[in-house]
């Protein structure tokens, strides 16, 4: 493992694959239906990555530090034969985890064949527990039932902790944090709280809509008191605490008001081959020309190279200074 820096002395380590843009949500704060309705035109199946060259590609990031990798999308279980890409995956030297983001709709069915593919770890996305306000974060009544029924699949066959992901919009679903909080201490499962990001350019993002994490402690804390813990590892995103009662753990992800730029080791690869250095981006790197027009292994690694040291991104750091009018990549598009 030679590893490669950026401008920043910043390591890459984990890679996130989007192997979709498509989605069976419409996510107010990433598709919304307005935008992303029947007539939007999704990649063509011929402009997606196939899993050889997903792979091809995962095992030159490994050459360069990564040993961790997230499957993204839209929503990755639209992909068909998933379980496949996970198991070529699996098995490249150097990669230790490879672990998935979903949105839990088909978890059910499918945990068993992604475990058994070789998959280690698992976050579902649910922003509250009741129907109405579940519905008006995705937009297209999906039950609860069926999201929390995945999620107790995938930990039964082995899948455990689950990571449980809430993105928190003020007016919508924030009143729902101590419900969420109450349902999942004691579970073994782990609840996260995600601040609502300017992702992209079709949410309607404000400033005002946004839940500050120090708020969304300080109301948990009220309820259950809550003590920090160390992050597990340097450059985790996720700043942990634990109830002081034994109940487990919660973490909360703070992009917008308490910016980790600074550690951040995650490169983006899009359904279609583009590499992303950061979330917000406002371009990518192609790689699946360089793929399909025969490049070597040598001037796939060369690239790779190239384009990681001289990453400079720090979006989240200057976000209030001249970054409102900036074109962003949809999170859709370019997995979160």
């Amino acid at each position: 493992m030679s590893g490669v820096l950026d401008r920043r002395s910043r390591p890459v380590r984990d890679l996130r694959i989007s192997v979709t843009d498509r989605c069976n949500f419409r996510c107010t704060y990433c598709m919304p239906k307005e935008i992303f309705g029947r007539d939007f035109a999704f990649l063509p199946r011929a402009e997606l990555l196939t899993f050889e060259e997903i792979t091809r590609l995962a095992r030159a990031f490994a050459r360069e530090g990564v040993s961790k990798i997230r499957l993204t999308g839209g929503e990755p279980l639209l992909r068909r034969d998933l379980e496949r890409l996970i198991e070529m995956l699996a098995r490249i030297e150097g990669i230790s985890d490879v672990a998935l983001t979903t949105n839990g709709s088909a978890l059910a069915t499918k945990a068993k064949a992604l475990k058994d593919a070789g998959l280690t770890r698992v976050s579902v996305s649910l922003d509250a527990l009741d129907d109405t306000t579940f519905a008006a974060m995705n937009d297209v009544h999906f039950p609860v039932a069926r999201v929390l029924a995945g999620l107790e699949a995938a930990a039964s066959i082995g899948l455990a902790p689950v990571k449980v992901n809430m993105v928190v919009k003020r007016a919508v679903n924030d009143h729902c944090i101590l419900e969420m909080a109450e349902h999942f201490r004691g579970s073994g499962h782990i609840l996260r709280f995600i601040e609502y990001m300017d992702v992209g350019a079709t949410n309607g993002w404000r400033m005002d809509d946004v839940v500050p994490t120090a708020e969304i402690v300080a109301r948990i804390h009220r309820r259950w008191p809550l003590l920090p813990l160390e992050a597990n590892y340097a450059g985790e995103v996720a700043t942990r605490y634990r109830y002081q009662d034994g109940g487990g753990e919660i973490g909360l992800i703070a992009s917008v008001t308490q910016p980790f730029c600074g550690a951040c080791s995650r490169a983006r690869l899009s359904a279609d081959g583009k590499l992303y250095t950061c979330l917000f981006a406002t371009s990518g790197h192609d790689l699946r020309a360089l793929l399909r027009a025969g490049a070597s292994d040598e001037q796939l690694q060369a690239r790779l190279r190239s384009i990681w040291t001289q990453r400079a991104d720090r979006y989240s750091e200057i976000r209030q200074a001249n970054t409102s009018q900036r074109t962003r990549i949809e999170m859709s598009y370019i997995g979160g």
